[in-house]
């Protein structure tokens, strides 16, 4: 049953491509199938009516790529008019007659002179090829370069948006898309301004080639006389050039102004009006000079007084209306010059109240990345995707795979140039505080001698910078050689990605905020909603939670069984409220979980201990406050522990071994916070924390120095 009249137009449109299928088909019928006059008369209309329907949908697109089938309609336009020349030659050599709107043309609009015609459609030409077509193709051609030139910053700045959390997934694909279709469009108006060209082109040789044509058949098959043929035909000739050059000048125009848009909100004719009226200075002066060129002899004075009198009223109706306050819209609450009154302060002159897109804008400026890593401008290769660049795409394996393996929500990583920056450095920032900085060299590789080769290679000298191991900075050419002699070889990327890594393990509870701790709790609460209400708010708050979670990332213990932390929590806290007490018993339940990692082989644990002696000496130095413990030495004391721990832990480093130090629980703490910033790496377990099956095997006994042994008190009698 055929559609409602009132829904033909709906109908059409849903079969579009019919439509355009059904009219590419004709237009290849037209060049090869005689096409009568009437219809040759309704398809010039057409072609008028499509020309001026472009041009006005132009002037109302408020984005260019928004008219991404301009192109495209472009090359069609241009067949549908090459067409239909060759329908109309073919009836004015044929019969003389191409229909009623060629007649007219060449009748009417030149008023019967085919001179006139003439001049008239070489100007034409000369518009269209000249001016409108070259001036429209050159800047399409610019556009295209500066857009594709722009495309990978374009696309580094969404992923880099999109991997510091500013958008989301849906709207950075949404960027990405709009970009390409951007260089897309741009590409292709480049290309499709040489149809116009070729048009123009084409228009000049068909009515040449209809004259000399027209005129031949008009003398030898005819019989008419040398002036009649030349009347008749270039007339026909000159009238179908107009008829076809008149909509091929609207669609260039209709390509320039396109090219030429900025985007903008608004349409064409509210941007140029906005912009054009914004200063009624200009329109005084202007119309100034409309008066003066008015007044000068030979000059007729009505159209410039006239034009003069428009501009300066403008100029005075647009200054009144810049100098005239906005009117507010009213409300029911008191005005804010009513409040300043009635306080008193500013009562006068009252602020403005700022708009909440202005208090948006302040605020951001007060925002700092979490976490965020500056690069030099010769790194940037490494966050464009489109250039091979993988670093974002890393960036978001580490955050997933810390997540994975220490229970850690790493913040979106913002990545941002820095001109500050060699070429070749990166730094990492903590909240806006430096905490690292390294230097990698693109194109190169990074060679380690790990396996003791004693090949020396050809390249830069550096050091890893995660554990400062020698290294060097190799070429392609010299990759073959150092992996067959054992060196370990590893990317640029690679090299930054592992010190990312291996700095956000050791920051790691610098990042855990309330926030997250609050987050934590509530994914917990989804499967453990009893312990999640035991816990909270009676027993602990999350403060003291985070305390807990802070101080065992500090050494290392991931948090992935939070539930089971979260029990240990609840069990202790009626014992003590001390975050690091509460972390001490925690970690006797999370032993069985993290110190197989430190076993060199499945039950055997390599580890240095202490003398007992040492260990008590150590105990009676032990400073606890309410919300810290430590340690207070003699320098001594100090000195021989640091010294003995130095050449112990080398020597364990050196066997390929972790440094691991087992003591009691009550000396645990407090030695890892007195070792921690001469041996970072030092991993202190207490004897408590061991699973059963874990045997020790003692790498070395760390001995009391003499003069803190005391004497046993036999010796002591014995000796009196």
């Amino acid at each position: 049953m055929p559609p409602p009249p009132n829904n033909t137009v709906a109908f059409l449109l849903k079969r579009a491509d019919l439509l355009l299928a059904g009219g590419l088909f004709g237009t290849v019928l037209m060049l090869v199938v005689p096409v009568p006059p009437f219809i040759i008369d309704a398809l010039l209309a057409l072609s008028i009516g499509l020309s001026l329907l472009v041009l006005l949908a132009i002037l109302y697109v408020k984005d260019p790529p928004e008219f991404s089938g301009f192109p495209t309609m472009l090359l069609t336009l241009t067949l549908f008019r090459l067409a239909l020349n060759i329908c109309s030659t073919r009836q004015i050599l044929g019969s003389g007659y191409a229909g009623r709107i060629i007649e007219s043309f060449g009748h009417f609009v030149i008023q019967g002179n085919y001179i006139v015609g003439a001049v008239v459609f070489l100007i034409l030409v000369i518009i269209n090829f000249v001016v409108i077509t070259k001036g429209a193709g050159r800047i399409a051609e610019v556009s295209a370069r500066f857009t594709l030139d722009a495309l990978p910053g374009k696309q580094m700045a969404i992923d880099a948006e999109l991997n510091a959390g500013i958008i989301d997934e849906a709207t950075a694909t949404a960027r990405r898309v709009k970009v390409q279709k951007e260089a897309d469009f741009y590409g292709a108006m480049d290309g499709a301004s040489k149809f116009v060209r070729g048009d123009a082109i084409a228009g000049i040789i068909i009515t040449l080639v209809n004259i000399i044509g027209g005129f031949a058949v008009g003398v030898l098959q005819m019989g008419l006389s040398l002036g009649e043929s030349l009347q008749k035909f270039t007339l026909l000739s000159i009238g179908d050039g107009l008829v076809s050059q008149i909509p091929a000048l609207i669609i260039s125009v209709g390509a320039g102004i396109l090219v030429t848009r900025a985007t903008d909100n608004s349409n064409l004719g509210a941007q140029i009006a906005g912009q054009l009226f914004r200063y009624p200075r200009a329109l005084s002066i202007s119309a100034g000079c409309l008066l003066v060129f008015g007044l000068m002899p030979g000059m007729p004075l009505l159209p410039f007084l006239v034009l003069g009198g428009l501009a300066g009223l403008a100029a005075k109706t647009l200054k009144e209306t810049e100098g005239r306050p906005a009117s507010a819209p009213v409300t029911g609450k008191p005005s804010a010059k009513g409040a300043a009154g009635k306080g008193g302060e500013g009562a006068g002159s009252p602020a403005p109240a700022a708009t909440p897109a202005a208090a948006e804008d302040v605020r951001k400026l007060i925002d700092v990345d979490v976490f965020a890593i500056e690069i030099g401008h010769g790194l940037l290769g490494l966050a464009d995707a489109k250039a091979g660049g993988d670093l974002l795409a890393r960036i978001t394996g580490v955050r997933k795979s810390l997540a994975r393996e220490k229970g850690v929500i790493v913040p979106p990583v913002s990545v941002r140039d820095n001109l500050e920056l060699e070429a070749d450095e990166y730094r990492f920032l903590l909240r806006g505080k430096p905490l690292v900085r390294g230097r990698i060299k693109t194109g190169h590789w990074m060679a380690m001698n790990v396996a003791g080769s004693t090949v020396r290679l050809r390249g830069v000298p550096t050091r890893e910078p995660v554990f400062n191991l020698e290294a060097t900075w190799i070429d392609e050419a010299e990759k073959k050689t150092a992996e067959l002699n054992g060196f370990t070889v590893v990317d640029p990327s690679s090299v930054l990605i592992t010190h990312l890594s291996e700095t956000l393990k050791g920051c790691a509870h610098l990042l855990v905020s309330r926030q997250d701790v609050q987050s934590l709790i509530d994914h917990v609460k989804a499967t453990h909603p009893a312990l999640v209400a035991e816990l909270l708010p009676d027993l602990v708050n999350v403060g003291l939670i985070q305390r807990v979670l802070q101080n065992l990332l500090r050494e290392g213990v991931a948090i992935v069984n939070l539930p089971l932390i979260l029990e240990g929590i609840a069990d202790f806290a009626g014992l003590s409220k001390n975050p690091d007490d509460l972390s001490e018993l925690v970690r006797r339940r999370l032993g069985i979980y993290f110190v197989p990692e430190f076993e060199h082989q499945p039950g055997h644990l390599k580890a240095l201990t202490l003398d007992p002696r040492l260990e008590q000496v150590i105990t009676g130095k032990i400073h606890r406050t309410a919300t810290d413990v430590g340690l207070a030495l003699e320098p001594a004391l100090g000195r021989h522990l640091i010294d003995e721990f130095t050449r112990r832990t080398a020597e364990l480093t050196q066997g390929g071994q972790p440094a691991v130090l087992v003591v009691s629980a009550d000396v645990r703490l407090p030695l890892k916070r007195f070792f921690e910033p001469s041996f970072p790496r030092l991993t202190v377990l207490s004897f408590q924390e061991l699973p059963p099956s874990s045997e020790i095997e003692n790498a070395g006994i760390v001995p009391v120095p003499a003069q803190f042994v005391r004497p046993e008190p036999a010796l002591v009698k014995a000796a009196a």
